[in-house]
């Protein structure tokens, strides 16, 4: 059975929530690590098959991200060339 746009979207969300929570509870690294791997592989799945654009991920993790840590403190715009941007 192949899944719509929006069934690898949402499941993708659902992932990215469990990620990002993960995270700001401080669990364990092997286990976020992991959840990262799988997240990993549905975007380039999504990516690769044309389901989704780059932008439209990058929008979708933000929101999620934004869900769980609040809002940026500032946008990739606003950073000047000569910082160094750690992962």
């Amino acid at each position: 059975m192949t899944k719509s746009k929006d069934e690898m979207l949402s499941e993708l969300r659902a992932m990215l929530r469990d990620v990002f929570a993960a995270q700001a509870a401080g669990q364990v690294h092997a286990r976020v690590a992991r959840a990262h791997g799988y997240v990993d592989g549905v975007m380039r799945v999504l990516l690769d098959t044309g389901m989704a654009t780059k932008q439209e991920l990058l929008e979708l993790v933000a929101s999620e991200r934004q869900a769980i840590s609040g809002p940026a403190l500032r946008t990739l715009a606003q950073i000047d060339d000569s910082e160094t941007v750690a992962a």
